[in-house]
Order: structure tokens, then sequence, then C-alpha cells
């Protein structure tokens, strides 16, 4: 099914799809979004990736693709929001370690569908011979898996949006020795991986996105743990303004309203034309 969006001489367009997966063995239904303009063949076309793509159908998404653009013209995107499956807390996890609670037991075999599967099969879709750029963002867990996958993978990922980012992942329960500095799974990789330089990151958390605080610091978690996330960036070698964008919402909430109304600043971010 196709949908449209007429804005002045623009068209908004979303495809709707579902693919058969040999790697996570099952149905995955993803969603196209795209301005009507785009020649796929002869455009320099950016593909940007998001998890848990039905929530981009909650929050309309092709009405905020058209706004955004008619307010600072994007560069030429195609953005995919891939549905999530019912094993979603096995398949967002980090790839190749798991959780204290063994959560995460898909997440290699859902990389391996977004790199062999997903992606290739978008390119021959879109008749794209090769995007100009790949990016990847997502919500909560999904942002987690984002940047999992984009940080194994950078001759492939140029930019990351974590909304929410479940990066408190952890290999070690709070009552068995938990560290702050040692046992959160992503911010490890960060630290002991290499630093890409052509790689930017933007994160998005809010001050209400949940009550919980483990260190009892005054700062909710989920700010702490994406501020910690930072920070292992900038100790990377990433510069806050330059690679790091970080935009925290006061009357921001872990839900879907929060994440369309910070959605538009993340694409003026990262492709906007000027």
């Amino acid at each position: 099914m196709t949908l449209d969006i007429l804005h002045l001489n623009k068209v908004f367009i979303s495809d709707n799809y579902t693919v058969e997966s040999i790697n996570i063995k099952r149905e995955v239904k993803y969603d196209a979004y795209y301005a009507s303009d785009i020649n796929f063949a002869t455009d320099s076309v950016n593909l940007l990736l998001v998890n848990d793509g039905q929530d981009l159908v909650k929050m309309n998404f092709l009405q905020i693709l058209e706004k955004t653009d008619s307010i600072a013209a994007l560069k030429p995107l195609l953005v995919v929001g891939i549905h999530c499956g019912a094993d979603r807390i096995e398949e967002y996890g980090t790839a190749d370690i798991l959780d204290f609670k063994g959560r995460g037991k898909k997440g290699a075999n859902y990389r391996r569908f977004i790199i062999e599967e997903l992606i290739p099969k978008l390119q021959v879709q879109y008749k794209v011979k090769q995007f100009t750029e790949i990016s990847y963002a997502g919500f909560s867990l999904g942002g987690l898996s984002a940047i999992d996958i984009a940080w194994k993978y950078p001759k492939i990922f140029t930019k990351v949006g974590v909304f929410s980012g479940a990066l408190w992942w952890r290999n070690v329960a709070l009552d068995s020795g938990y560290q702050e500095d040692k046992n959160k799974i992503m911010h490890q990789l960060i630290r002991h991986g290499k630093y890409q330089p052509h790689m930017k990151f933007y994160f998005e958390v809010g001050r209400l996105d949940e009550t919980s605080d483990r260190n009892n610091n005054g700062v909710i978690d989920a700010i702490d743990d994406t501020r910690d996330m930072i920070m292992e960036l900038k100790n990377k070698g990433y510069s806050p303004g330059k690679d790091i964008e970080y935009l925290e919402l006061p009357d921001g909430k872990h839900d879907v309203n929060t994440w369309a109304k910070a959605f538009p600043a993340f694409l003026v971010w990262g492709w906007h034309k000027n």
C-alpha cells in the first residue's frame, strides 16, 4: 500500500512491505518514507533505518517528514521503519554480549538480517547502486540495538540516533556487585572499540523518562546512562556539538509522543541541506 501527502509541489510517500527473513526466521514488516521528487537512480540518496518502525506509524511519521522538510529542506532521504517482532527483547539486545538475564539471544541474527538481507533488498527495491550514507536510529531498546549495530559496522553506518535509549543494559544484576563504570555493556563496547572519525551520534532523553535513580545522585538513570555514554564517546575522541548532539527534554517521557516531538530536530541535525 502506498500513501501520499502533498506539500506544495512535493508529494511524500509511504510504501509498506514485508519480507521473510532467513536470519531471524520471521516475517518482518517495514515502511519506507520518502519524497516523490527523489530520483533514486541519479540522486545522492541517504538511508536512515529505524528500529521499532511501528512507532513511526503511531506518530504519523509521513506528516513529520513533510512538516520538517517544509521548514528545513532535507537532503534526499529514504527512511525505513522496521517493525519489531514478538521477541523484541531478544532481537534488540547487544548482539555479541547477553545481559545479566541472558537476554539478547537473537541480537546477532537480527544484525545479520539488517546487514545481509534488508540493506541489499532496499538497494534492489529502489534501484540504488549505493546509498550515499546509511544511518541507524531507534527508541528505547531499539536505540540500544541501533548504536550496537552501527558501532560494530562503522564502514557501513555514519550517524546514530538514540531516543530514550536502554543504555542501562548490563551484564551484572544491581544486587550482584554492579559497578556503574564497569557493567553497562554498550559503554564498555564503546570504551574498548576504535575511534571512527566519520561517525556522529544523536541522543534524546526526557527528564520524565523514568523515576529510577540507582546511585541516588538525584538524576534519573536514563539521563545518567546517556551522559555516561557521551563521556565514553568524548574519551574516545568525539566532540559534543561537532560529533555528538544531546537533547534533554524537561517534559520528555518514555513514549511515542515525546519521540515524535524530538524527531524533527534529529532530521534537521542529520540531513539539512545547508
